[in-house]
């Protein structure tokens, strides 16, 4: 657990040696010092103070680069879309917009079972209701929204009959729900969440898709 959590931070930020040289730098280590805060500790704990000593800076430049905690919650939310940016990049399919969200589905599911840095921020971010949980929300499915976009910009336009960022909505949720009880139990509602379990969610999701936007029945 320790080491996929090193090795989902990594993914996350820049190296440490840039603290040193520039602001950019920074802001990175103290954005990496705020995640792990949030993910080892939860939002109840998520202070400036907490967040400074983690970075090993004057809590003064949390203010100066990101004006506080709600713009580092802000600045969190849009990392944590970000991430799933650079790391699902489904091959979108000029065909089907049923089968490019199937595949991005398939993506983002694998992505969001490899980092438990990722997860264990979403889990908190639901677990707990604070003006800081909900910015940070806020931010991330603002940041979300517009990934979710540009990645299907290039696919054929759904029917206008269909609410596709509803539909799309929910199928996220749905996924994003799988895998954080596949970490957590193993099983979702009588599923095993495990290789054949995670066969039968794909072909599921799969067949949502296509039925959703009129290209298949379940």
């Amino acid at each position: 657990m320790e080491e996929a959590f090193r090795a989902g931070m990594a993914k996350m930020t820049k190296p440490e040696k840039a603290w040193i040289r520039d602001r950019e730098g920074k802001e990175q280590a103290i954005l990496k010092a705020a995640m792990t805060v949030l993910a080892e500790r939860g939002f109840s704990k998520f202070g400036v103070n907490a967040v400074a000593k983690g970075a090993g800076c004057d809590k003064q430049l949390i203010y100066r680069y990101f004006g506080g905690l709600e713009g580092l919650a802000d600045k969190i939310g849009e990392e944590l879309a970000d991430w799933i940016g650079r790391e699902v990049s489904p091959d979108t399919r000029t065909d089907s917009y049923a089968e490019t969200v199937a595949d991005l589905l398939g993506k983002f599911s694998e992505a969001l079972l490899a980092n438990d840095l990722v997860r264990q921020i979403v889990i908190w971010e639901l677990a707990e209701s604070t003006p800081i949980t909900v910015r940070l929300s806020a931010a991330r499915s603002r940041a979300l929204s517009d990934w979710i976009s540009r990645t299907l910009k290039t696919a054929p336009s759904p029917s206008p009959r269909v609410d596709a960022p509803a539909i799309n909505a929910i199928l996220i949720a749905g996924v994003q729900h799988l895998v954080l009880a596949e970490r957590s139990s193993g099983s979702f509602a009588g599923l095993d969440l495990d290789e054949a379990g995670r066969r039968r969610v794909r072909a599921a999701i799969r067949a949502l898709c296509r039925s959703a936007y009129g290209e298949g029945e379940i």
